[in-house]
């Protein structure tokens, strides 16, 4: 079918919209990506989602379209834990980083992915490479124990022209929910997801369930994937798509983090993680937490 009348269904507004099957968001999915369409209907695409919202359904035929055209990373001997980046410091410094780091130092292969969505952003990107992390290149496999980070536009260069349209039109679009739980592996993966809205968590959990995906989610940091070290928030896990409840959330928010700096910028976040994976300032308890439970659910997902 034809890009027009998929819009005719899913642009008649929040109450008129009809859901798209698995196999159509597929097909519409894929000829975004493949670039078979004009820009016109990219952004009629892009606005109409933006007000529908995406189902569950929906979101799996993105993936499934995203997954068949993706530069998939080659499988190693255990599961590949993805982290995806795009949101980047606001407030509080940008710590993946930090996670990647101590995920890498438990032994797993750890891979970061994102883009730039907002200019004036301090991102993961820059404090990786700050501490000698380089991005990646080439497409290649990433070693027990390594941190990497893959530009969105070496897994899928479409897929980061889909992102680019946020800086256009000011909204996001399905590509910034298909970054957040997509798969970039040959092999067995493990992926770490976040929201910043309750309706995102129940939308992102039924679709993990809906395509058995292993994965851990719970409310990030200001968008990104690792917890906030002020929070104890809820964490759920899933094997294969059967959810675990791992972590309940617990009122509250501290007022202070031992050591953790009140700049954002790319040299002090740096300096902090480096400190931190030195042991001269404590692993703040929350990410602590995060990183045993991805550390058990990747190896219950590989027995």
């Amino acid at each position: 079918m034809g890009i027009s009348q998929y819009i005719k269904e899913i642009g008649r507004g929040a109450r008129g919209a009809k859901p798209l099957t698995r196999e159509q968001a597929t097909d519409l999915f894929g000829q975004v990506l493949d670039g078979t369409v004009t820009d016109l209907e990219i952004g009629g695409f892009c606005l109409a989602m933006r007000i529908k919202g995406e189902t569950p359904e929906e979101m799996a035929g993105f993936l499934d379209a995203t997954h068949a055209r993706l530069q998939m990373i080659p499988a190693g001997d255990r599961p590949l834990i993805v982290l995806p980046s795009y949101n980047g410091a606001r407030k509080l410094p940008v710590l993946t980083p930090l996670l990647a780091l101590l995920l890498a130092r438990e032994g797993l292969p750890v891979l970061v992915h994102g883009s730039a969505s907002e200019t004036s952003r301090v991102l993961a990107s820059n404090v990786l490479a700050a501490l000698g992390h380089a991005p990646m290149t080439a497409i290649r496999p990433v070693a027990n124990g390594e941190a990497a980070f893959a530009p969105t536009e070496l897994l899928n260069p479409a897929l980061k022209r889909l992102l680019d349209v946020r800086r256009v039109v000011g909204l996001r679009n399905p590509g910034h929910s298909v970054v957040k739980l997509m798969q970039p592996t040959a092999g067995p993966s493990l992926v770490v997801a976040s929201y910043t809205h309750p309706e995102y968590a129940r939308v992102m959990a039924e679709t993990f369930e809906l395509t058995g995906m292993t994965a851990l989610l719970s409310r990030g940091l200001e968008g990104e994937v690792v917890s906030d070290p002020r929070r104890t928030a809820q964490i759920d896990g899933f094997v294969r798509g059967v959810r675990t409840e791992l972590q309940s959330q617990q009122a509250g928010t501290a007022s202070e983090v031992p050591g953790l700096p009140k700049e954002i910028d790319v040299a002090t976040t740096a300096g902090y993680t480096r400190r931190v994976l030195d042991g001269e300032l404590p692993v703040p308890e929350a990410i602590a937490t995060q990183v045993r439970h991805i550390t058990q659910l990747a190896l219950a997902s590989h027995a």
